[in-house]
């Protein structure tokens, strides 16, 4: 075992769990054993939550410029940790070298944007009637919890954390059973970084600290990202027992491709989009509508999607579970009619025969009643629908029952509005493969993608992560009684 067994993260300590169940932690790459991680029970989200709840008081009455202090220095320990916390999701998650890198400059970014709240929470304050003035003034939540997936052990863990702290609440953090290890060396740099205990705690588990977490009396507020069917049950729980809460769910982003779309640009666009990080995330191209004659574009991704070699600018994807659905979804098309241009079944990197990896998966005349154009494959295959007409291409897209993200691919500004126009997705991209909007402008989608009130990032998280309070003074008794006192 390459590294020692993780432990639950309370009140500044690494501490053992209270159950002495565990679950192997084994790399993507290569099938190596990284380390176990415990299956914590009730107990072990107890004492996280006492934890917080003791260092609540003294952290939301620390003033917000001294609180954004830590995450300067955080910020730092980032640039300082990208070697080591960049080779640490690559064994984890099974990511290419390139996107760990990028992953953690993404956290830097997230962090910067923390850095910044105190010029965005200076509240109002108004003279409504002489001598009379209303203001404003954004208050912690409390103890929140933020539920995380496997897919980006630090940007997504960083989505919430900085802002949810600088903000002023103490946080219980459940990282996916599958990669807990980068979360673990977040905490050491958050502590280093001068986070008081008690702050930032982790516990691991399955689902059954997502249960507890949803039902702990002692957690005001859960963020949620994962699958859209269990971002539905942790709404519900959480909501049922009177919780806030933020539960990002799946994708299935279409591009529209039209004929006048830049060949070599789109092809690299739309590849890139299918195929990185795996395809592993909720920004990735999965579906691709060809309007109209788009046959020389769908050459031009066909080539370009055999550069990308498993092993070498393609990562695997997070177990062998995952490997025989994706390729199962493929198998499954192909039986149904589509066409299999560039097929990545049965990828095997020499060297990590174990290791679990799909080659990037090209598949046409896809009907939009095939799974593979319905539901979310997370690998690396691209599904291509052919239609007529853009409208005919929206319909296909506004039929999705998720609304994470929609592309365009035109050089046409009128069909570009349109689209951004009538598109049923939260965040929409015109000759961008992955429309992910950077800080300060917030991530977030629609429909099945999202359940809850405002986005997860940026500006829009700042009214899910405080409660606002308004206060009405009046000093002058001179202005004598009126209907405002």
């Amino acid at each position: 075992m390459k590294y020692s067994p993780v432990n639950n993260y309370i009140n500044g300590q690494f501490v053992h769990s209270q159950s002495t169940a565990s679950l192997e932690v084994t790399s993507p790459l290569n099938g190596e054993l990284l380390s176990t991680v415990p299956l914590s029970v009730a107990a072990d989200m107890d004492a996280a939550v006492k934890a917080a709840n003791a260092a609540f008081a003294g952290w939301s009455k620390t003033p917000i410029k001294e609180r954004v202090q830590v995450f300067f220095r955080y910020k730092n320990l980032l640039h300082q940790h990208m070697d080591e916390l960049s080779q640490l999701i690559c064994e984890e998650n099974g990511k290419t070298m390139d996107e760990a890198i990028a992953e953690v400059e993404k956290s830097i970014e997230l962090t910067e944007f923390a850095c910044s709240l105190p010029q965005l929470v200076t509240g109002e304050i108004l003279e409504v009637s002489r001598g009379i003035e209303c203001r404003t003034t954004y208050a912690a939540v409390g103890v929140v919890a933020s539920i995380v997936p496997f897919n980006f052990p630090a940007m997504v863990p960083n989505w919430t954390i900085p802002n949810a702290l600088a903000l002023g609440n103490c946080m219980i953090i459940k990282p996916s059973e599958k990669v807990p290890l980068t979360v673990g060396r977040l905490a050491m740099l958050l502590k280093e970084a001068g986070l008081p205990d008690g702050v930032f705690n982790i516990v691991h588990g399955d689902s059954a600290m997502v249960e507890a977490i949803c039902d702990h009396p002692g957690i005001e507020a859960v963020s949620f990202v994962g699958s859209t069917k269990v971002a539905k049950i942790v709404y519900q729980r959480a909501t049922a027992n009177f919780k806030r809460c933020l539960a990002l769910g799946g994708a299935k982003n279409h591009l529209l491709v039209l004929p006048d779309a830049i060949p070599g640009m789109t092809a690299l666009n739309v590849v890139a989009s299918m195929s990185g990080c795996a395809g592993q995330r909720c920004m990735a191209a999965s579906a691709m509508v060809a309007v109209g004659n788009s046959d020389h574009i769908i050459e031009k991704i066909c080539e370009e999607a055999r550069k990308i070699i498993p092993g070498k600018n393609l990562g695997a994807v997070i177990n062998k579970a995952s490997k025989d659905r994706i390729e199962q979804f493929i198998t499954e098309a192909e039986a149904q009619g589509a066409k299999i241009l560039v097929d990545g079944r049965g990828a095997v990197v020499e060297g990590k025969e174990e290791g679990t990896y799909v080659g990037p998966t090209v598949i046409d005349y896809v009907r939009p009643d095939m799974a593979v154009a319905t539901e979310e494959i997370f690998g690396p295959v691209i599904s291509i629908m052919r239609t007529n007409t853009v409208d005919e291409a929206l319909v296909i897209e506004n039929a999705n029952t998720y609304g994470n993200a929609a592309s365009v691919f035109t050089q046409n500004g009128g069909m570009a509005r349109y689209i951004i126009e009538n598109a049923s997705a939260g965040m929409i991209g015109v000759n961008v493969g992955v429309p992910v909007p950077r800080e300060p402008f917030s991530f977030g989608g629609w429909n099945e993608s999202k359940f809850g009130v405002g986005d997860i990032t940026g500006k829009s998280s700042i009214a899910f992560w405080t409660k606002l309070k308004k206060a009405t003074v009046k000093w002058n008794p001179e202005a004598g009684v009126n209907w405002m006192s």
